[in-house]
């Protein structure tokens, strides 16, 4: 290659650079739209992420200067007992409500996809818990669940049946808890697998019962599969917001988590080291371990749900 062809080829590179460049100077308006996202990201979503992370490896009261402990806080929480009490609460807490939560809006929602008349008045019946205060469904069901005036016990007085004292037993504690999300989360979960059975052609349900199959047979036939995108979506927001659980059990039993700490759920345990005993360091190391934990929780239900859909 010759001079003069050496020279005619960085001419047409500056030049498809100036071109390139001009032409990303030209969509300045649609990247200034964009810009607000970005910025509130950037402040309210990246930099607290990165913040926490760092301060994971350091030890801060919010008032002092940081100091940087390297693993201390992570070596600390792996011998933490209360950590482990806390992650076995929130897994138990989170099978007791987020199983039956989804099983009652599929049933539900089943239901409702059928000829039924009112669908749309029980539809938004349905859907009131969810946008019903969180603070004054607790305070509701603490009440409900109360050993001497509570509704329960006197429905089991009234049917002869010795009465318990939930609010102040490990399981019963659980039981209150979990009673609470399954009615504020069922209806939310029901809406969103209604959609996606009015998705489902309706000649596929047609050509099943000419084919003879029964009610059982269409549902887990037809109905399940094709509903098993919407079912992954549900089992993942679940699994987020069940891992998450704070306002319900701090609301009921109280910072420390009840009798036994059996109410004690991990962002509690957050909560407490965070802003009650000023151990942000520690505070933070718990919060990467939530993170982690869903994580882990929602790679799990997308191979058991999602998985199976690519077989």
């Amino acid at each position: 290659m010759g001079r003069g062809d050496r020279e005619g080829q960085a001419d047409r590179q500056t030049s498809g650079r100036a071109v390139t460049k001009r032409g990303i100077l030209s969509y300045w308006r649609f990247y200034l739209a964009l810009s607000p996202f970005y910025i509130l990201f950037l402040i309210f979503g990246l930099y607290p992420m990165a913040s926490t992370i760092l301060l994971g490896f350091q030890k801060w009261d919010g008032f002092s200067p940081r100091t940087f402990v390297g693993l201390q806080n992570f070596a600390f929480l792996i011998e933490d007992s209360t950590f482990w009490l806390a992650l076995k609460n929130t897994v138990v807490l989170f099978f007791m409500s987020t199983v039956p939560t989804l099983a009652i809006a599929l049933v539900l929602a089943v239901m409702l996809n059928s000829a039924v008349r009112f669908s749309s008045v029980y539809r938004i019946a349905y859907f009131i818990p969810n946008i019903t205060s969180l603070v004054a469904a607790a305070i509701f069901f603490a009440a409900v669940f109360s050993t001497n005036f509570g509704l329960i016990n006197s429905g089991l007085r009234a049917l002869g049946i010795e009465t318990q004292d939930w609010l102040g037993q490990p399981w019963g504690i659980k039981i209150a808890i979990s009673t609470m999300i399954v009615w504020q989360w069922a209806g939310y979960n029901t809406i969103i697998y209604l959609a996606g059975l009015q998705a489902i052609p309706r000649e596929q349900y047609e050509a099943a019962k000419v084919d003879g199959a029964g009610a059982t047979r269409t549902f887990f036939s037809i109905t399940l599969p094709q509903l098993r995108p919407v079912v992954l979506f549900t089992v993942v927001t679940a699994t987020i917001g069940g891992l998450q659980t704070f306002t319900e059990p701090q609301v009921m039993v109280g910072n420390s988590g009840g009798v036994g700490q059996s109410g004690l759920t991990i962002v509690m345990y957050f909560y407490q080291q965070a802003f009650l005993n000023n151990d942000y360091g520690y505070a933070a190391a718990i919060a990467l371990s939530i993170f982690m934990l869903v994580l882990l929780f929602t790679a799990i239900n997308w191979k058991l749900v999602g998985g199976r859909g690519k077989q």
